[in-house]
């Protein structure tokens, strides 16, 4: 009789921590190749900040084979059931912060090694003295332990991002904006009201290199309120705006016909139609196809207008076509049988998106 107790009790068990164990499958994600945090947050119907809060992320940055939680850990009285989690403390990364070296992955980017490694992007930077972010498979680059140390103002990663403000605020007389990650000069200016030029002036850059975290005036505070018209002329920066004639050229464009292999004025492919494009716009990028270009690009999670947007799986398997991202959930591109506009809610489009990036030549 207490044979057969126990094994009734012994059946039940199994069975209730076979259940914890479904429930708890069910709640967690592993990353692939092009996913990105609000990708995945679409997908499961969650927001990307429950996603950042549920997995201690202090970043947008995510690798492939990462395994993260998608939905809030159960509260409930099955929480005493699951004891012997403690079999599976995924803690590997911090092993990872004692490694000297890093050799460099297909799809890898200074942000997501930064990441992975607990320190900076401008850390790893300064040890392998790289002035941009372009770096190439089989790369190998210093990450040495030491680099973590910037984060000591708060142990707590989640609420180190959180105080560290960051909006575009005023300092004395001269409004001010302090650099976050995804951000270009570009970008800054076209949001802003103002020219690159004026940025650069204002903030005495040489180049358009600029760092996270940076404080930059988006407003010149040394011109008198009578002179602020010949100064900085303050309407919107047009065509000569790098984005603004990107986006001009490439409307401009609308209607040629698409030819395979096709990179001018008489006939594009997806690819040529973007090489084209940028470089009329003057921004100097080699002439690839599809692949090419997003390795040479990073994800960004809110898309400006001249981002790059990537689909998967059309005529091929993997990254298979492209347009440049113009604003109003809509992209343009050299796709069926001429250049066009289409919205990202199409039908077809929809179900191969892959994601936003943006190519390493507009930092």
């Amino acid at each position: 009789m207490n044979k057969i107790a126990f094994s009734v009790i012994a059946s039940g068990s199994l069975a209730l921590f076979i259940g914890v164990a479904d429930a708890e499958a069910s709640a967690i994600y592993t990353i692939k190749s092009g996913d990105s945090l609000w990708k995945i947050a679409s997908q499961h119907n969650v927001s990307v900040t429950n996603l950042k809060t549920w997995n201690n992320l202090s970043s947008d940055a995510i690798y492939p084979n990462q395994v993260i939680k998608v939905a809030a850990s159960a509260t409930g009285s099955t929480v005493t059931v699951p004891a012997p989690a403690p079999a599976a403390p995924a803690p590997s990364q911090p092993a990872s912060s004692t490694t000297a070296t890093y050799t460099v992955k297909s799809g890898d980017t200074l942000s997501k090694i930064a990441s992975l490694h607990k320190t900076t992007v401008s850390k790893i930077q300064s040890l392998n003295n790289i002035s941009g972010h372009l770096i190439f498979p089989g790369q190998k680059l210093k990450v040495s332990a030491a680099a973590a140390t910037p984060t000591v103002s708060a142990p707590n990663p989640p609420a180190a991002a959180t105080p560290a403000p960051a909006p575009a605020q005023t300092a004395g007389t001269a409004r001010t904006y302090q650099v976050v990650s995804g951000d270009t000069l570009t970008g800054i200016a076209y949001r802003n009201g103002i020219s690159v030029t004026q940025l650069m002036n204002w903030n005495g850059l040489s180049s358009s290199m600029i760092r996270i975290g940076q404080i930059l005036k988006i407003e010149n505070s040394t011109a008198a309120p009578s002179q602020t018209t010949p100064v900085s002329n303050p309407a919107p920066p047009a065509a000569t705006d790098t984005v603004g004639k990107l986006v001009e050229t490439a409307k401009s464009l609308v209607g040629t016909p698409y030819v395979w292999g096709g990179s001018t004025g008489s006939g594009f492919d997806c690819s040529g139609f973007i090489y084209y494009v940028y470089n009329q716009a003057g921004i100097k990028i080699p002439r690839t196809n599809t692949t090419g270009y997003d390795a040479r690009s990073y994800d960004v999670n809110s898309p400006q207008v001249g981002d790059l947007v990537f689909f998967e799986n059309t005529y091929r398997p993997g990254i298979s076509h492209m347009g440049i991202y113009i604003g109003n959930n809509q992209f343009i591109h050299a796709g069926g049988d001429q250049v066009q506009i289409t919205s990202l809610s199409n039908s077809y489009w929809s179900k191969h998106y892959a994601g936003f990036k943006r190519l390493y030549a507009m930092d």
